[in-house]
């Protein structure tokens, strides 16, 4: 057998505040987008692109994390990747995946005025 590996190490900021929610078991989970951006040059250009990762984390760390983070805040993550999937009512199935986060370091807002706005115009496709 071979090896079978799945960790993450993901940091970005936040494209809104952090969705804390209790199981009906009582268990706390709290999930964000982080927008992870890359900029390169092609050419004479300047180009940018940018993912938009869902980051679940679930009991005391998605405490700390619906308390300290908000829209614009960076986080770095260290965690696994796990695809959720379900039915639509229409009978659809549909996928995503996303990061379970084990470990959280809390950073620094952008400093930049520009960068700030910059997240804070854009929202993640889900």
């Amino acid at each position: 057998m071979g090896i079978r590996l799945n960790s993450v190490f993901i940091a970005g900021n936040l494209t809104r505040d952090p969705e804390l929610r209790v199981t009906t078991g009582g268990t706390s989970v709290c999930s964000f987008v982080l927008a992870v951006n890359k900029k390169y040059t092609q050419g004479n250009e300047q180009k940018e692109e940018v993912a938009f990762i869902k980051v679940v984390a679930w009991g005391k760390l998605g405490e700390l994390c619906a308390e300290y983070l908000k829209k614009g805040s960076g986080a770095l993550v260290i965690g696994r990747l796990k695809q959720e999937r379900w039915e639509t009512e229409g009978g659809d199935k549909k996928e995503k995946t996303c990061v379970y986060a084990d470990q959280i370091q809390f950073l620094e807002k952008p400093k930049n005025k520009s960068e700030e706005e910059e997240y804070a115009e854009e929202e993640a496709p889900f």
